[in-house]
């Protein structure tokens, strides 16, 4: 499997994780510790945790929603940028991963911040729906089961606010959705979200050429 930083020259990628990006010692324990894990391509790089702070304070967020949560980096950079007042809806369907996440939130001091739903993903979106949070979202941040991204963006920005942010990460997929002959369940799924979300008149839509490839969209 390809990995995330494939997109850019490695001694770039050095440069900018070594000098530029400022972790705590949870954020940094957490990314080792993931990275021993059998699954450890799941986590989210130090650069997209950066970039994922830089939104929060950027756009003054206050409540936010996660869709594939892991052992829980990209939360936690996430919860430790909100004010306190701050909340993350966080969606995922392991208790195994998750519980890393729980210890790196409290170790943190952001476990009051963390609404954790265990159950598929599209489950606990539309429990949100019906429990009335339509248009209540400041942002949302899909990183899950790739052929399900379709149905998250749709639930997700039912639960954006005009003007909210949704990011959605590995919309490259290692560099298969550019390249027609994947044609796996992945990349087809991928691609197609892709030129929906170009064409979607409820959003404005720029994919990133950085990590695995970043969708960010803006409601309208």
């Amino acid at each position: 499997m390809t990995h995330k930083d494939y997109l850019a020259d490695k001694s770039v990628t050095r440069y900018i994780r070594e000098t530029l990006i400022h972790e705590t010692d949870a954020q940094r324990r957490l990314r080792q510790e993931t990275a021993t894990h059998p699954q450890a391509v799941m986590q989210i790089s130090p650069e997209q945790g950066a970039f994922l702070k830089f939104l929060v304070k950027a756009t003054g967020m206050r409540h936010t929603l996660e869709v594939g949560v892991f052992t829980g980096y990209s939360s936690l950079a996430v919860a430790l940028a909100l004010p306190p007042e701050g909340t993350i809806t966080a969606c995922d369907v392991s208790e195994e991963f998750t519980a890393v996440a729980r210890r790196y939130w409290a170790e943190a001091g952001v476990a009051h911040k963390v609404s954790l739903r265990i159950a598929p993903a599209a489950d606990s979106l539309r429990a949100l729906i019906h429990e009335g949070r339509t248009g209540t979202y400041d942002f949302a941040f899909i990183d899950a089961d790739k052929p399900s991204y379709d149905a998250y963006y749709e639930l997700a920005l039912t639960l954006l606010r005009p003007g909210g942010v949704m990011m959605l990460d590995n919309m490259l997929y290692h560099g298969q959705v550019p390249d027609e002959q994947f044609q796996d369940i992945s990349s087809t799924a991928l691609r197609a979200l892709n030129l929906k979300i170009a064409r979607d008149s409820r959003v404005v839509g720029s994919l990133l050429p950085v990590t695995d490839g970043i969708q960010l969209v803006v409601k309208l």
